[in-house]
């Protein structure tokens, strides 16, 4: 464990002119204590590690110092190759450059890792699309996805509801969720997120844009995400739900509105159903997603929806007491 921590410290002091001891500890998950230890013992092995002292101190390689500790051990080389998308890379245009890039990874590494591509390519395929639905390219997704690799402004038109709109996008990153891509876009001092296959027109600009170091990616989408499941979730409903039903309400519906609201339900009663209040998208939603529960769950309210289930059991019993 602590060889590996550090070649990755020697690495990472590579890869950047000074790194403090704060840093370092952030990304080898250890203790500033640790990474003064090792940083001596580095220093003892030959390797010039050199600490600046004070407030804007740190940590750096002196010299222009490289280390031929680059190697990848077949573990890393197989996880290399599944980090790519081969279908994701294709419809952004980039299937070219990605095969250009795996065969220069092939020829660099040691006759005996060669096989990484294949050996990984054998054991994972991701299918990002979800089951029943036929997944279509967008048309100007490789003109996006150009913008975004080159930091450029584009003018668009963009489908909402019955209208087009016009918009100057600064294409900061592009999303690939259940078959259906998504640009994350800054415009008028704000990030949006924009599905691609509503878009009618897009026009890259000759001008580019700075991008703003702190827009993380992952986490915006993630933010977005969660907002817009909420946002769905516009109408209430009160069920009963058995134990088994319990179990089974967070595969029907929203994962986390389910949890929570079953988190928040009062006690149990004595057959062991617990009573709770679930955010759903509407009643036709909710009546769809809660027929997959059967008798384990029973809806209370409202009384419109009620009667939909009761209606329901009585065809089911018609259909089933013959």
């Amino acid at each position: 464990m602590r060889a590996a921590r550090l070649i990755k410290m020697v690495l990472l002091l590579q890869s950047r002119p000074s790194m403090t001891a704060g840093e370092l500890a952030r990304e080898l998950e250890v203790s500033e204590r640790t990474i003064t230890r090792d940083a001596q013992a580095l220093s003892e092995a030959g390797i010039p590690v050199y600490a600046n002292r004070g407030r804007s101190g740190g940590y750096r390689l002196v010299g222009g110092y490289r280390t031929r500790l680059t190697g990848l051990a077949r573990g890393e080389a197989e996880a290399l190759f599944l980090s790519g998308v081969p279908g994701a890379l294709r419809e952004m245009g980039l299937d070219d450059i990605s095969s250009a890039a795996r065969l220069k990874v092939s020829a660099a590494l040691l006759p005996s890792l060669r096989d990484a591509q294949d050996t990984a390519a054998q054991r994972f395929h991701l299918d990002a699309p979800g089951w029943y639905h036929e997944p279509q390219t967008p048309e100007l997704l490789p003109v996006i996805a150009e913008a975004v690799w080159d930091d450029r402004l584009v003018a668009a038109r963009y489908r909402r509801e019955d209208q087009e709109v016009e918009r100057e996008l600064a294409p900061y990153g592009l999303v690939l969720k259940a078959g259906v891509w998504y640009v994350c876009a800054g415009t008028e001092g704000t990030f949006r997120v924009y599905r691609i296959d509503r878009f009618t027109a897009v026009e890259p600009s000759q001008e580019r844009f700075t991008r703003e170091d702190s827009f993380d990616l992952p986490a915006f989408w993630e933010e977005r995400a969660a907002e817009f499941a909420r946002s769905l979730l516009r109408a209430e409903i009160e069920v009963r739900l058995s134990p088994e039903g319990a179990r089974r309400l967070p595969y029907v519906t929203d994962r986390a509105a389910a949890s929570a609201a079953i988190e928040a339900a009062p006690p149990a009663d004595e057959r062991g159903r617990i009573t709770l209040t679930l955010p759903v998208e509407s009643e036709e939603v909710a009546y769809e997603q809660l027929l997959a529960l059967g008798a384990d769950a029973e809806v209370l309210g409202p009384e419109t929806l009620r009667c939909r289930f009761a209606e329901a059991a009585a065809r089911m019993g018609d259909l089933y007491g013959r």
